[in-house]
């Protein structure tokens, strides 16, 4: 199923440039007013989004949000350097004049071409409903206080609730000097909660949620209550739980969202900017095993509804599945358009800025390790002494040496073949290309996380997905509380 190009950009063209008077003849102009001077390539990126959330606690909704922010940011490159403006007004004064601001770094000579709109079909990756315009008010403040209801009837312990509903609907339209346009219409949603459990004078917390690109009419009752289960979950492991232990030992990651390991300290490492600087640990290792055999990663931001997914990237190039190790090979890089051009390599669609008023930078969108044929019972048996993982909670990481620090936020001793008692205090300590190559056991039960992730690089968010089996690493060093 594709998407008709044309009905994306009449959405954004609704937005963007009828309300200001323009047309994509017009925006000519800006680019002959940048191509005054050579550049190797020039664009405009035009934006409006509107978002909102909603916050409650002990019963009643303590903070809301609405915001709308628009506006266009206009790049211009030539050679290694980039200049960059942007305005939160749009008009062709506006345009011209941060097009004006962009010609400092250029050479005399060029010329720019006239837009024209992308004829091929994009996937449906996602509908283009607007999420904020799902719910009436009223309803959305009904689905939190569901949600407290659904947790604090689930266990008796729960003493304090925080949930949060949060969606935005934006409209992108990129207009390129080779000519090429695309536009692209792209809703979010999300769903989180927190509880805090106390029993014997204790007291833990535990967090879920999930979303995706959809609208609010997505977290039915037992999506819901599949929150609340889990967050309760975590938080009464954790109250049970004794110190973790300490020192270099097998570990096992859990599936799912213990894929930001693997996006934290793998993925960055992968993306084109650092590569093509030398900064990266896999820099200038094409070709090479840089992870154990049967170790497949991928980025794919291709994935309906996922919370990375993107049917173009923000400079208008189409998003793709991307194999960067296959079977332990290092066969390729995360790049944006002007990474690409330098190292000589093609465009992945992982060009990804923040908003209109942040430059594109190579950036994940849904970040996987692929499965494996393991049963994780299988993987769990053949360890007689270590620890699984199950959840993740914050994590550091250098890019350039590798090394990482994760903590867990639910562990459990795994002792002669069988999972043991849940330990808290765990942090994960390695180098991330080393840790690729202890993986000894892969599992058959890749899984995606629930949709909440947001990666932050340079000053900017995006959101992004990971995901992966079960996994079994040798040696790995243990930061404990004992």
């Amino acid at each position: 199923m594709t998407q008709d190009p044309s009905s994306l950009f009449r959405t954004a063209e609704q937005y963007l440039l009828s309300p200001y008077n323009l047309t994509t003849g017009q925006l000519s102009g800006v680019f002959g007013e940048m191509f005054g001077h050579r550049l190797d390539a020039a664009d405009l990126y035009f934006q409006f989004s509107r978002s909102e959330a909603w916050s409650l606690e002990e019963g009643i909704v303590k903070s809301g949000s609405f915001n709308i922010e628009q506006g266009v940011g206009v790049r211009a490159i030539s050679g290694e350097k980039t200049a960059f403006a942007y305005s939160d007004e749009i008009s062709m004064p506006a345009l011209l004049g941060a097009a004006r601001a962009t010609r400092a770094i250029a050479a005399a000579g060029g010329a720019g071409s006239t837009p024209l709109l992308s004829g091929r079909g994009l996937p449906a990756l996602y509908a283009i409903t607007d999420p904020l315009g799902s719910l009436a008010d009223a309803e959305k403040v009904k689905l939190l206080e569901r949600l407290e209801q659904l947790a604090r009837a689930a266990d008796t312990r729960v003493t304090q609730v925080m949930a949060t509903i949060a969606g935005s609907w934006e409209t992108m339209l990129v207009v390129r000097s080779d000519g090429h346009l695309a536009a692209d219409v792209r809703p979010l949603a999300r769903v989180s909660i927190t509880v805090i459990l106390e029993a014997n004078g204790k007291r833990e917390q535990g967090s879920a949620g999930g979303g995706g690109r959809f609208d609010y009419g997505y977290f039915s009752d037992e999506v819901l209550a599949e929150y609340a289960h889990q967050a309760i979950h975590q938080a009464s492991v954790n109250l049970d739980a004794r110190p973790a232990p300490a020192g270099e030992m097998t570990v096992v990651l859990g599936n799912g969202w213990p894929g930001i390991l693997l996006h934290e300290a793998i993925g960055h490492g992968l993306e084109g900017d650092f590569n093509r600087k030398g900064s990266s640990a896999f820099s200038g290792r094409l070709g090479q095993r840089v992870a154990a055999k049967g170790v497949t990663v991928v980025d794919d931001g291709t994935i309906p509804d996922r919370r990375g997914s993107l049917s173009v990237d923000d400079e208008g190039n189409p998003t793709q599945r991307t194999v960067l190790i296959e079977d332990g090979i290092l066969v390729g890089y995360l790049q944006d358009a002007l990474n690409a051009r330098l190292m000589g390599m093609a465009p992945t669609g992982n060009g990804r800025r923040e908003s209109f008023a942040h430059m594109p930078l190579p950036r994940m969108t849904n970040t996987t390790m692929m499965a494996g044929d393991k049963d994780p019972q299988e993987i769990i048996a053949s360890v007689k002494k270590g620890l699984y993982a199950a959840n993740f909670g914050g994590g550091q990481v250098d890019i350039t040496s590798g090394k990482f620090v994760f903590s867990a936020a639910e562990a459990y001793l795994i002792e002669n073949g069988r999972i043991g008692a849940p330990v808290k205090g765990a942090t994960l300590i390695g180098n991330g290309p080393d840790v690729l190559k202890r993986v000894s056991m892969i599992g058959n039960d890749l899984a995606l996380d629930p949709g909440v992730g947001t990666c932050g690089k340079e000053g900017q968010s995006v959101p992004v997905g990971v995901g992966q089996p079960t996994l079994r690493i040798d040696g790995l060093t243990v930061g404990g509380t004992s």
